[in-house]
C-alpha cells in the first residue's frame, strides 16, 4: 500500500481529549512541533463518513490543496473533562507532504478555555458544597456545627485531593497517548487486525484505571467513615441524655461497655483485635496504593504489608501519592507494632507474675497436699521429710492465701534438713475448686486440713467447708483426708460429711489428753510420747506377713528382732485393730501385725529364739491412791479434761482449778459444756480466782502440796502463742520458786551441771517433788524448759503436727492412737523393775517381755536408772543385761 503526500490523517475516538504539552513527532530528518490542542474524534470508525464527500480521496490517492485539514476542531463548551477514553478502532491516512504543515493557532486557543471551564467548574463544586454545610449547619448548636463542619471539610479535603490525583494522573495518561498516537503514525501500514489489538489493550488499561480510581475513592472513604460514625454517635447519645436522663443510658456509654465486656469476657480479644486491625490496614493501605501506582492489587496489597512491617519500606516512592499513602500506611505500621510489643510484653510479664505468684498447675502425682498455713506447718514438714527419707524424697505441695513468696520464705528460714523432700507452694483459696485441681488434688496420696488459728468454732467452720469442696471434686479423690479439728464437739459433723475418706485429729483434746497422761505418767512428756508419734526414732507400722498364719500372739512378740508387735489388725472384724490381744490369740488369713520398727523395710520375722519365760517376783498390784492436781488457767475443753481424769484418778482425789473466770461464771460454762459436776466420782473441784502471773495470788496456793502441777494456755490469750508461752513459762517460774523456798534444802543436785546455790538448782530441787507440765505452743520455748529442767512439758504444736503426719502416712494408725488418748482401753504406762525382776537380776529383753505378758502387757522399751532418755525398741533383744530395780520399763496396758 503506497500513500501521497497530501494524503490527510484521520483519527477516531469517542471523547475530547487535552494534551498539556506539545509533543514532538519525528519522522526521518523533519519534525513536527504539535502545540497544546483539544479534539473531538467522531465515534464512527469510518473515517470517510465524516469527510465532505469533495474531500474525500480515493484510495492511495492524493487529496486537492483546497481539501478540509485532518483534524476537525471543537468548541470547548462541549468537553467533557474527564471522560474516559474509549478508543474503539483507529484508522489513519498520512499526507507526509501536509505533516510538515504548521498547526493551526486556534486549536491551541480552543484548548485552554476548555480547561478553564473544568477549573471553574470544580471550583463551582466546591463552593456550593461550602454553601450547603453552612445551610446544614443553622439546625445544630454550635458544638455540633464545628463537627459537622469538621466533618464537610474532611470530606472536601478528600475530594479535593482525589481531584489532584486525577489531574496528575491525567496528565500522564495524555502523555502516553500521545506517544501511542506517534507509535501509531509510524506504523500505518500495520493491518486492521492489529489496530484492534491495539484498541483492545488500550480498553482494558482505561479500565484498570478507572479501577484505581475507585479503590482510592473507597479506601478515603472508609478512613472518614470512623470519624463521622463516632460524632454522630456523641450526638445521638447527647440528644438522648437531653430526652430521657434517668431512664436510658446514653449510645457511646453502651458502646463503650460492649467493648470493655468483649475485652473482659474473651481471653484472646486483644491479639483478636490487633489482628483486625493489621489486616484492615494492610487492605485499605493496598487500596489506597492500587490508586496511585501502576502496579496490580496484588503487589500493591504486599507492599502495603511492607510498609506496615518496616516502615522504612517506602523511601523508594518518588510521586507525591504514594508517598503520602505510603507515610500514612508506615504511621499505621509503627502503632501496630507498638500495641504488639505492649501485648506481648505484657503477657510475659502476666506469665512471669502467675509464676511468681504460685498460680500454675501442680503436675505431679503421689504428693502430700497441705491445705492452710499455721504455725504447726514446720514442724509438720520436718516430720513429712524424715518419712521420705527412705524413699529419696518426696513431694509436699501446699496451698495457702498467702503470697507464694512470702510462703517460700518462710520455709526457707525453717532450720531442718529436708531431706530430699521438695516442698512446693502454691497461692490459693482451698474452698475453690479451680484452685483445688491446680495442685492436683485428685492424684494426691493424701490431704492434710491444718486449722486456723484464731477462735476454734471458725476454724472448725472453715474446715467443714474445705472437707465439702474436696468431695466435691469431679475426678475424685484418691488418697484420704486429715483434718485438724479445734473442737471435739465438730468432729461428729465432719465425719458425717466426708465419710469414709475423712480422718480427725482433734489437736486440743489430743493436748489435753497428752497432759493428763503425762501428770500421772511423769516422764512420758519428756521423750517417750516423742519416740513414738515422730519418725524419728521407731513409730507404729501395719503390715501383713503370711508367715506367721497360725501361731499364737505370744510367739508372734519374740519373731521379730527388729521390731516389737503390740497389736493385730484382724480381718474378720472388717480390719478392727486390736491392742494388747490375748497370748492365745491366733493369726488367720488375712491379718496384719501392727510393729513399734525404727521404718517400714527395717524389720522382718525370724525364727523364733529359744526364751526362758521365768515368774515374777511377785503378784505385786500398783496401789491406786488419792491424788490433788493444780489447773492453773482456763482452756475452753475444761470440761473434757476433767472428765478424762475423773476416770482416771482414785477416789477421793482433788482437782484445784486456779485462773481468773469468777466461780459462778465458771460452773456456767461448765455446764453448758455438757458436765455434771454432781456425777464426777473421783474427784472433789477446788475453786481459787488469782492472776497465775502474779506472786501474791499464787502464794495463796499450797502449791508444796501437789503431785502435779498443769500449766495451761489461756484461752484468753491461746490465739498468740508467743503471748501464750511468754504467761505460761512466766507461771512456770514462780512456781518452782515458790516451791524452792517452802521446800527443805538438799546438800546436792542430782541432775544437771547447775550449782546448788543458784535459782536453776533450786528449782531442780523443787522439780523433783512434784510434776509440772507446761502446755507450749513455740518451739522455740522449748530450748529455754530443756536447758533448764525444771519441767516436764508438752510441746503441743510438734506432738499435734507429728500425729498429723503419722495419720497422713499412714490412716489407720488413728485408730491406734485414738485408743491410747482414751478414757477406756488400752495406753503407755511407766512401770517400776521390781514388778518384773529382782536387784542385780540377768535378764534379756525378750525375758523380760514374756513375764511383761504374764500382767497382760506389752513391753515397747526401758529407760535406766542413770539414763536420761529412753529406748524404744531396743536392739539386741536376746542378749542379756543387769537390770536394777531403779530401772522403769515402757510398757502398752490396760487403763487402770
Amino acid at each position: 500500500m503506497s500513500l501521497d503526500s497530501d494524503s490527510a490523517a484521520v483519527v477516531s475516538t469517542s471523547r475530547d481529549w487535552y494534551f498539556p504539552s506539545p509533543p514532538f513527532i519525528h519522522n526521518n530528518s523533519n519534525s513536527t512541533k504539535f502545540p497544546k490542542y483539544r479534539r473531538r474524534f467522531p465515534t464512527n470508525p469510518r473515517p470517510s463518513q465524516h469527510l465532505p464527500p469533495d474531500s474525500r480521496p480515493p484510495f492511495g490517492g492524493v487529496s486537492s490543496p483546497n481539501s478540509s485539514p485532518p483534524f476537525r476542531s471543537v468548541s470547548s463548551s462541549t468537553s467533557a473533562p474527564h471522560r474516559a477514553f474509549n478508543h474503539e478502532r483507529l484508522r489513519r491516512r498520512v499526507d507526509f507532504g501536509r505533516r510538515r504543515e504548521k498547526p493551526q493557532q486556534n486549536d491551541v486557543n480552543e484548548a485552554i478555555p476548555s480547561v478553564s471551564d473544568g477549573v471553574s467548574r470544580r471550583r463551582s463544586e466546591v463552593s456550593s458544597a461550602v454553601s450547603g454545610e453552612k445551610f446544614l449547619g443553622n439546625g445544630f448548636n454550635v458544638r455540633w456545627k464545628m463537627a459537622f463542619f469538621v466533618a464537610i471539610a474532611t470530606t472536601v479535603f478528600s475530594s479535593v485531593v482525589y481531584q489532584n490525583f486525577c489531574l496528575h494522573i491525567q496528565v500522564n495518561e495524555l502523555q502516553e497517548h500521545i506517544s501511542k498516537l506517534e507509535f501509531t503514525l509510524r506504523a500505518y501500514n500495520l493491518s486492521d487486525s492489529m489496530e484492534l489489538i491495539s484498541s483492545f489493550g488500550q480498553q482494558s488499561d482505561l479500565h484498570s484505571k478507572s479501577l484505581k480510581r475507585l479503590a482510592l475513592m473507597v479506601s478515603l472513604t472508609l478512613l472518614s467513615m470512623p470519624v463521622l460514625a463516632f460524632k454522630y454517635i456523641d450526638y445521638v447519645s447527647r440528644s438522648r441524655s437531653s430526652e430521657n436522663i434517668s431512664e436510658e443510658m446514653s449510645l457511646n456509654k453502651q458502646l463503650a461497655y460492649r467493648v470493655d465486656l468483649f475485652l473482659s469476657v474473651h481471653p484472646y480479644s486483644k491479639p483478636l483485635a490487633l489482628l483486625v486491625a493489621t489486616l484492615l490496614l494492610i487492605f485499605l493501605g493496598g487500596l489506597a496504593l492500587f490508586g496511585v501506582k501502576d502496579d496490580s492489587l496484588a503487589e500493591c496489597l504486599w507492599l502495603s504489608w511492607t510498609y506496615v512491617a518496616d516502615s522504612g519500606n517506602h523511601t523508594d516512592s518518588e510521586k507525591i501519592g504514594e508517598r503520602l499513602v505510603s507515610v500514612s500506611i508506615s504511621f499505621g505500621g509503627m502503632l501496630i507494632f507498638a500495641m504488639m510489643l505492649g501485648l506481648v510484653s505484657d503477657a510475659i510479664s502476666e506469665k512471669f507474675d502467675s509464676l511468681r505468684k504460685g498460680r500454675s498447675k501442680v503436675v505431679e502425682q503421689n504428693h502430700t497436699l497441705i491445705l492452710g498455713w499455721s504455725d504447726k506447718l514446720g514442724s509438720l514438714l520436718n516430720q513429712l521429710a524424715i518419712a521420705n527419707e527412705s524413699l529419696g524424697g518426696g513431694i509436699v505441695v501446699v496451698m495457702a492465701e498467702r503470697d507464694k513468696e512470702e510462703m517460700e520464705l518462710d520455709i526457707a528460714k525453717m532450720e531442718f534438713n529436708f531431706k530430699g523432700t521438695s516442698v512446693i507452694c502454691r497461692s490459693g483459696s482451698p474452698l475453690i475448686l479451680a484452685d483445688l485441681k491446680k495442685v492436683s488434688v485428685s492424684k494426691a496420696r493424701a490431704i492434710i486440713v491444718l486449722a486456723e488459728d484464731g477462735n476454734a468454732d471458725q476454724s472448725d467452720a472453715r474446715a467443714l467447708r474445705t472437707v465439702l469442696s474436696l468431695t466435691g471434686v469431679k475426678e475424685g479423690l484418691r488418697g484420704h483426708i486429715v483434718v485438724e479439728l479445734s473442737d471435739l464437739d465438730n468432729e461428729v459433723l465432719v465425719k458425717l460429711v466426708g465419710g469414709d475418706l475423712v480422718e480427725t485429729v482433734v489437736a486440743h483434746d489430743v493436748i489435753g489428753r497428752l497432759m493428763i497422761q503425762c501428770a500421772r505418767q511423769p516422764g512420758l512428756a519428756q521423750q517417750i510420747w516423742e519416740d513414738i508419734l515422730g519418725f524419728e526414732n521407731c513409730e507404729f507400722y501395719i503390715k501383713r506377713w503370711s508367715q506367721l498364719d497360725g501361731m499364737h500372739f505370744e510367739d508372734v512378740l519374740i519373731s521379730y528382732p527388729d521390731a516389737i508387735p503390740c497389736g493385730i489388725k484382724v480381718a474378720s472384724l472388717g480390719g478392727k485393730i486390736i491392742l494388747n490381744p490375748d497370748d492365745s490369740y491366733v493369726l488367720q488369713e488375712g491379718d496384719e501385725v501392727l510393729v513399734i520398727a525404727e521404718d517400714d523395710d527395717t524389720y522382718a520375722p525370724a525364727p523364733l529364739p529359744t526364751v526362758w519365760r521365768g515368774s515374777l517376783p511377785k503378784d505385786f498390784i500398783v496401789p491406786k491412791s488419792a491424788e490433788r492436781i493444780l489447773f492453773c488457767g482456763w482452756r475452753r475443753d475444761m470440761e473434757d479434761m476433767i472428765m478424762v481424769l475423773d476416770a482416771f484418778l482414785a477416789p477421793s482425789s482433788e482437782l484445784w482449778m486456779f485462773n481468773e473466770v469468777a466461780e459462778k461464771e465458771r460452773e456456767k460454762k461448765l455446764i453448758d459444756g455438757g458436765l455434771d459436776i454432781s456425777r464426777l466420782v473421783n474427784i472433789t473441784l477446788v475453786n481459787r480466782e488469782g492472776n497465775a502471773v502474779i506472786r501474791r495470788h499464787l502464794e495463796s496456793l499450797p502449791l508444796q502440796s501437789f503431785d502435779s502441777i498443769l500449766i495451761l494456755a489461756d484461752e484468753s490469750v491461746e490465739d498468740s502463742a508467743i503471748q501464750a508461752d511468754s504467761r505460761s513459762l512466766a507461771t512456770l517460774l514462780l512456781i518452782r520458786d515458790i516451791q524452792a523456798k517452802r521446800l527443805p534444802m538438799v546438800t546436792h543436785v542430782q541432775r544437771g551441771s547447775f550449782s546448788q546455790g543458784s535459782w536453776i538448782g533450786e528449782m531442780q530441787q523443787a522439780s523433783d517433788k512434784s510434776v509440772i507440765i507446761s502446755e507450749i505452743l513455740d518451739p522455740r520455748t522449748k530450748n529455754l524448759l530443756s536447758m533448764s529442767k525444771i519441767s516436764d512439758y508438752v510441746l503441743s504444736n510438734e506432738l499435734v503436727s507429728m500425729a498429723l503426719a503419722m495419720v497422713a502416712e499412714d490412716r489407720q494408725i488413728n485408730d491406734v492412737l485414738e485408743e491410747l488418748f482414751a478414757e477406756e482401753g488400752n495406753e503407755l504406762q511407766i512401770r517400776q523393775a521390781d514388778l518384773y525382776l529382782r536387784e542385780g537380776e540377768e535378764l534379756s529383753f525378750y525375758e523380760v517381755l514374756l513375764r511383761a505378758r504374764q500382767r497382760r502387757e506389752v513391753m515397747i522399751g526401758y529407760r535406766l536408772a542413770d539414763a536420761e532418755r529412753a529406748v524404744i525398741n531396743p536392739p539386741s533383744k536376746s542378749e542379756r543385761r543387769r537390770w536394777s530395780v531403779k530401772d522403769v520399763f515402757v510398757v502398752i496396758a490396760e487403763k487402770e
